[in-house]
């Protein structure tokens, strides 16, 4: 419990970030055509255009390696104390949020890279408490 108490907010925002990717990751895999679908679509008349498979894998890898890495960082910061992986953790969340926000500015979808945004402010501030 004194584990939980003295990183609180850590493991929050770990938390955070593994149900966010976890999500994302499995929601692509399970929703593959769908989504591939609706980013041919989203990204038709933009330089993404014919990069739209490639990335969606690139990015579904990155995420759910952010995941992977945030609930191991999750573990070893409660277990043993240690933020080594959750810091890596939250950098490749940090660099997946860049890569959507990336994409939605690029698509002119300025409502939805607002709402990156929401995500980016707790990712980022995980990397300033973990570095320190």
């Amino acid at each position: 419990m004194d584990s939980f108490l003295h990183s609180a907010t850590e493991l929050l925002i770990l938390i955070f970030l593994i149900i966010v990717f976890m999500q994302s990751g499995i929601d692509k895999v399970f929703n593959w055509k769908e989504t591939l679908s609706y980013l041919k679509e989203h990204f038709k008349d933009t330089p993404l255009e014919s990069l739209v498979p490639a990335l969606l894998g690139t990015l579904l890898l990155i995420e759910t390696a952010s995941g992977i890495l945030c609930a191991i960082g999750l573990y070893q910061l409660l277990i043993i104390g240690e933020n080594t992986i959750a810091f890596y953790g939250s950098i490749l969340s940090c660099i997946s949020l860049l890569m959507l926000m990336f994409g939605q500015r690029m698509a002119k979808d300025y409502e939805g890279a607002k709402t990156i945004t929401v995500y980016f402010m707790p990712a980022i501030f995980l990397v300033y408490i973990l570095q320190n």
